[in-house]
Formats: structure tokens, C-alpha cells, sequence
């Protein structure tokens, strides 16, 4: 799956947090032995853990001594001492080294001995019995090993309350020791289950902050052709709800994922070691979970695929209603609005909706199996602890271990359900690092582009388009935007382009800034084809204004100064006067410092052109390129630029976008575009004369009489 790809970038984390989880799962299957011990020797066994006495009778010793065989005799002998009295024997150093041999030794020996006190524990013991080989020979055939040890384990608590042994002591001591053994175990594993959830979510968070800084690098580098091709809600979804959703299933993959089957192998081990018989049950419950995440994993993997999407059109629709308020309420749609969100919203939540049944029905189900796994192993254990060959606490210790490897196979369930929609987030996020920029710097631009070492240049940048044909479909299938479109503008010469609407003006300026490549033909700059420019230093030579002018959250001085922060206050004092904004921003308290909303919509349509201008100027470019800057701004604002522009930026090449003839009607060159083609170029006079579009365009705007003024009375 895509989503582990980021986790194999983080090999040393994962390597770390898989041997904590051995140690944190170490800790938790050693807790129910450590019940089984309470429950079998703290509580049933009075505490005697082993069949050896710590002290026995004379005569006990001495019934035990005939018994053995002469080597046995020696290691029976040199385990004890008997005390200065001559009443009791007392186990050594000697005899506690080899106790294991001992244990097994004496168990069919004090069973023999104690056969009377303990006659409920030994009723296969042949009566009378007296040969030692009769009696081991009766055992086998009557019991296991474990209930040989539970019969000797009962001899033995017969042998310390005849020699009056403190057995309350031992057992107290024994709980004691073992309840701060578990204790000792489960602080352990507290601290490794934190140090885990803190590697876990630190390296989670670095894969997220990784994932954001390079899909967020990549989105930069995009040209306008993928960013339309993606959505830009798209791009904000995969940025945000994907990410996020990634980082949060490789948080759970390191915290559950990989302890399940640790746990569940480790489980399943302390099962076969404790009960053989009863694995099976085990063995069935783990189907049952299998088989019930695969039903459900083929169900809603399809469904996951569609939220995705679904996200991002609610993200779409409430972009553009928020976006679009004022003229939703201005044309009274906001009951529409609300039904389009509404049906959006709706689909979303119908999807969801059938994804959280699905999880939802998977925990009452996994409840049940494990439920009717208890009532299985209580029934069938009962039978085993009756016959003698478990013992109750082993039973108890079965149960935790059985609870665990389905608790394993739960989380992998769990996890298994988030799975599907972090994978097709994570196709989402890959398929946005995996797209290349359809604009891209040339493998070996032109070295009279770059900054150092370069030849000196004019003020202005001589800018040509050189038989240039763009379309905005980058198969080329659609029609061309720009039909084989020739000119040229010397340094220091002021362009302008004007033409109807959607006669491709706002494309040039966008290939000469590169923003798109053309399909046929050269765009160059001084020269040189923009493509072998290097993007950076291309649009370091040149001052744009879009269209719509964009103004970024901050304040005044942030946004004119976005070019170079460490503009001075008075080169921003001067780009602001150029832009004819000084009398609005000095009628603010805070002058430059006033504060800026996102988009600027805090300020109004003519403000915001006049500081997005004002941020071209202060650039200091060597061309300025206008879209349709003008437009918001009344005819003597539009006139006061012009002139100070001309004044200012004395030298550098201007192309302007226009839709007023009293704006371009000064230029030195004007181009008329006509649906892509260039069909007419030259001054404004040689077009009015020899350019019908051009004169179209004219006599819709102005009179003769203005026309003939030079646009003043307009």
C-alpha cells in the first residue's frame, strides 16, 4: 500500500518502535503467568511453590531415605541438615541449588507418605503400595506430570503443618513478592507503551510536515495548466484532510498495527504452553475475526475511494458560495446556494454514514466472538480442570491470553477499515508529488540569463513574440487561444493590446511571464526564448499586475514591499505615490502599517489595483506588465498613473492590458487582438486609419471630438 511507503522513509523509527513493542508485549503476556502463580500456589498452594520441604520430620526423612536408591540417598542426604534437637530436617544451600532434581525426586515419594492426608489427591495411589516402582508405576497410569506435582504439592503443605511451619508467612510472603513483581512489570510496561505513543506520534508528525513541504513545494512550482487540472480545492484537501489522514493511520500503524501480531504471536505461544487441548477454540475465533474484517474490508473499500472525492467537493462549493457571497445575496440565491451545498453535504454524509455502519457493526460482532470464546474455553477448561490436568489459574491465564490474540486480530480490523481511505489519500497526495511541472527551467539555460556573470543590460527588456500559437488544453485538441501572433517592443517602449473579450490579451501576458509555454512559436526576453530563461531570473526582470489584483494578509507595507522585505520606507513611500495610493493610505492611523485582509478584501476594487501596482513598481523591474490594471479606477486616477509612470519608469518597458481606449491611446505601439490573431498594430492614429476593429473599438468608447483631443474630455 502506498500509505507504508512513507514509513519505510523513517526505517530507524520503525526498527526502534517494533523492539519496544517486543518489550512492551514481553510485559504484557508475563502478567496472566504471574495471575496463574497467585491464583494456583498464592491462593491454592498456601504459597509452597516448590515440593520440596523446607523442613521436614524425622521420620518423613527417613521414610524418604529408604526409599531411594543409593545415589539418589546421597543427593537426598546432602540437601538437609538436621537441627541440634534431632526432631527436624532443614533444606541447605546445597539442596536448594539442585532443587529442580529434588522436586522431582520426592513428589512420588511424599505422595506415597502422605498418601492417607491427602487421599483425595491420590486415588490412584494403589493401597498399600509399599514398593516405590508400584507406585510410580500406579501414577503414570492414573494422572499427567501436573497432577503428580499438584498431588506432591498437597504432600508437601501435609508435611509443613506436622512440623508446625509458618505457612500463612510464606503465603503472604510469596503474594507479597509476586504482587511487586507485576507491578515492577506493568510500570514497565507503562513506560514503554508511552515511549512508544511519543516515537510514534513524533515520527507521524514528521511525516505529515514532510508530506505538507513537499506536496506544498511542488504545488508552488506548478504552473497554472496543473493547478486548473487539480482544483485548487482539491490541492487544499489533499494538502490537509489527506495529509492528516496519513499521518494519523501511520501513528496507528506503528502503535497497533505492529504490536497485533507481536502480541497475537506471543499470545498464542503462552496459549499452547498452557493448554494444548483447548487451543482450537483459539484457533476458530480467529477466523470467525478474519473472516468478518474481510467482508467488511470488501464492502467498504469501494466507498473509501469516493470520500475522497466527495470531500473535495464540499470544499468546492463552500469556497465558492463564501467566496462569492456578495453576489449570491445580491441575486437573492441563497436558498439555492444552501440546496447546492446541501446535496454535497448530503452525498458526503450518505457515504460516511455506510462506512460508519460498517465499523460500527464490526465491534458488537467482534464483542460477541469473544464473549462466546470465554463461554467456550470456561466450559471446555471446567471439564480439564475437573479431570485434573489444568489447573485453575492456568484456566484464568488462557482465557487473558485467548482475550489478547482476538484483541490482536480487533485491531487489525480496526485498523484495516482506515486502511482503505488512508491509501486512496495517499494516491491523491503521490499522484500530486508524481505530477511534473508542464513549465520547468531548462537543463541548461542560457547563460546570459543568469545574474552573475552576465552581459550589462538596458533599464527596459526587449520583449518579441515570435509567430507564437498557444492553446490552454496541453494535448492540443482544443482551439487556439493565440493564432500565430507576432510583435515586438523595444526597451524603454510602452505596448499596449487591447481587443474584445476572450481575444487571448491577459495569455500574453501570462507567457511572458511563463505562467503557461507556448505551443508553437518563441516568446523571448532580450533575445532569448523565455524557456531558456531560468524561471527565477526571468521573473526578476518583470513587474506584474494580474487581472484581478490579489492583495496578501498583512498590511500595506508587507504587500507593496513583497518583492524585496528589506525595501526601504522610502522606495515604498515612492511606489506607493507612483500608484497614485498616497492619499488614501495617509488618511489611515496607521499609514502603511494599516492592516491588509486576505485577498484585501477590506479595501476597495480601485485601492487594491493601486497597491497591486504599486508592488510591480517597487520591484524595480525591467518591465512592467499590466493586465487590465486600469479598470477599477476613475479616467483622471487612470490618466494621474499614466503620467507618473511615464515619469517614474523613465526606461523600462511597459505592456498594458486595456480595455479603454484612453488608456493605450498614448502607447507607442498598440496591438488589436481579434479572436487570437493579431489584426492590427501600429500607433493609435495609423490604426484608426487602417484598423476597422481598433476604430470599432474607439468610436464605442469615445466621440470624434474626444477621440480627436487625445481622450481629455473623457
Amino acid at each position: 500500500m502506498r500509505v507504508f511507503r512513507h514509513l519505510l522513509r523513517r526505517k530507524l523509527a520503525v526498527v526502534a518502535v517494533i523492539v519496544l513493542l517486543v518489550a512492551q508485549a514481553a510485559c504484557d503476556l508475563a502478567l496472566p503467568r504471574y495471575t496463574s502463580d497467585i491464583v494456583d500456589i498464592g491462593i491454592q498452594q498456601s504459597g509452597v511453590e516448590h515440593v520440596t520441604c523446607e523442613e521436614m520430620t524425622a521420620t518423613t526423612h527417613e521414610q524418604i531415605s529408604s526409599s531411594l536408591s543409593e545415589p539418589e540417598r546421597q543427593l537426598f542426604e546432602a540437601s538437609y541438615d538436621e537441627d541440634a534437637e534431632g526432631r527436624l530436617w532443614r533444606l541447605n544451600d546445597a539442596g536448594r541449588a539442585r532443587i529442580g532434581e529434588l522436586d522431582a525426586l520426592l513428589a512420588p515419594v511424599l505422595v506415597a507418605i502422605h498418601a492417607d492426608a491427602g487421599a483425595t489427591h491420590a486415588d490412584a495411589v494403589a493401597a498399600g503400595m509399599g514398593e516405590r516402582e508400584g507406585l510410580l508405576a500406579g501414577l503414570d497410569e492414573a494422572a499427567s506430570d501436573s497432577l503428580l506435582r499438584q498431588r506432591a504439592i498437597a504432600a508437601t503443605i501435609a508435611e509443613y503443618e506436622q512440623t508446625g511451619y509458618d505457612l500463612t508467612g510464606m503465603q503472604m510472603s510469596y503474594l507479597v513478592r509476586t504482587g511487586a513483581v507485576m507491578a515492577a512489570i506493568a510500570l514497565a510496561g507503562m513506560l514503554i507503551a508511552i515511549l512508544v505513543g511519543f516515537v510514534a506520534s513524533r515520527t507521524g508528525a514528521r511525516i505529515g510536515r514532510d508530506l505538507r513541504e513537499q506536496l506544498f513545494a511542488r504545488v508552488v512550482a506548478f504552473s497554472e495548466r496543473e493547478i486548473v487540472s487539480f482544483s485548487a480545492a482539491s490541492l487544499i484537501t489533499r494538502g490537509t484532510n489527506d495529509i492528516q489522514l496519513i499521518q494519523n493511520v501511520s501513528i496507528m500503524f506503528m502503535r497497533m498495527v505492529l504490536f497485533a501480531p507481536i502480541l497475537a504471536i506471543g499470545g498464542i505461544v503462552m496459549v499452547m504452553a498452557t493448554s494444548v487441548e483447548l487451543g482450537w477454540i483459539v484457533v476458530v475465533a480467529i477466523g470467525v475475526v478474519f473472516a468478518v474484517v474481510g467482508v467488511l474490508f470488501r464492502l467498504t473499500l469501494p466507498r473509501f475511494k469516493i470520500v475522497q472525492g466527495l470531500i473535495d467537493r464540499v470544499n468546492l462549493v463552500a469556497r465558492e458560495i463564501l467566496t462569492g457571497m456578495p453576489v449570491v445575496r445580491a441575486f437573492d440565491r441563497q436558498a439555492f446556494e444552501e440546496a447546492r451545498f446541501d446535496d454535497a453535504s448530503a452525498r458526503l454524509m450518505r457515504t460516511q454514514l455506510f462506512t460508519n455502519r460498517a465499523m460500527a457493526f464490526m465491534m458488537p460482532t467482534m464483542m460477541l466472538v469473544m464473549n462466546l470464546t470465554s463461554v467456550a474455553i470456561v466450559w471446555f477448561g471446567g471439564w480439564a480442570v475437573e479431570a485434573g490436568s489444568l489447573q485453575t489459574g492456568d484456566l484464568i491465564a488462557f482465557i487473558t491470553y485467548a482475550m489478547v490474540i482476538i484483541m490482536g486480530g480487533l485491531a487489525i480490523g480496526m485498523i484495516s477499515i482506515m486502511l482503505p481511505r488512508a491509501n486512496v489519500a495517499a494516491e491523491r497526495v503521490d499522484a500530486v508529488l508524481a505530477c511534473e511541472p508542464s513549465v520547468v527551467d531548462s537543463s541548461a539555460p542560457d547563460a546570459a540569463t543568469g545574474s552573475a556573470g552576465c552581459v550589462e543590460r538596458t533599464r527596459g527588456a526587449r520583449i518579441q513574440f515570435d509567430d507564437v500559437s498557444f492553446c490552454y488544453d496541453e494535448a492540443g485538441e482544443c482551439e487556439d487561444v493565440l493564432t500565430h501572433v507576432s510583435f515586438a517592443v523595444e526597451p524603454g517602449e510602452t505596448l499596449a493590446i487591447i481587443g474584445g473579450t476572450g481575444s487571448g490579451k491577459s495569455t500574453v501576458l501570462k507567457l511572458i511571464e511563463r505562467f503557461y509555454d507556448a505551443t508553437e512559436g518563441s516568446v523571448l526576453v532580450d533575445g532569448i526564448d523565455v524557456r531558456r530563461w531560468r524561471q527565477a531570473d526571468l521573473r526578476s526582470q518583470l513587474g506584474y499586475v494580474p487581472q484581478r489584483a490579489f492583495l496578501f494578509s498583512g498590511d500595506i507595507r508587507s504587500n507593496v514591499a513583497y518583492a524585496n522585505e528589506a525595501l526601504s520606507d522610502a522606495a515604498v513611500a515612492e511606489a506607493i505615490d507612483v500608484a497614485q495610493a498616497a492619499d488614501f493610505v495617509g488618511s489611515t492611523e496607521e499609514g502603511v502599517l494599516s492592516p491588509i485582509a486576505q485577498g484585501g478584501t477590506n479595501v476597495s476594487g480601485g485601492q487594491r489595483q493601486r497597491l497591486a501596482i504599486a508592488r510591480a513598481v517597487a520591484a524595480d523591474a525591467r518591465a512592467l506588465l499590466l493586465d487590465d490594471a486600469f479598470s477599477a479606477l476613475d479616467l483622471k486616477t487612470d490618466a494621474d498613473l499614466r503620467r507618473a509612470l511615464r515619469a517614474h519608469l523613465d526606461g523600462v518597458t511597459c505592456v498594458i492590458v486595456a480595455q479603454r481606449i484612453a488608456t493605450v491611446m498614448d502607447a507607442d505601439t498598440i496591438v488589436v487582438l481579434d479572436d487570437g490573431r493579431v489584426v492590427g498594430s501600429g500607433t493609435h492614429d495609423e490604426l484608426m486609419e487602417g484598423c476597422p476593429e481598433y476604430r470599432a473599438i474607439a468610436l464605442s468608447q469615445l466621440s470624434a471630438d474626444d477621440l480627436a483631443r487625445g481622450g481629455e474630455a473623457a
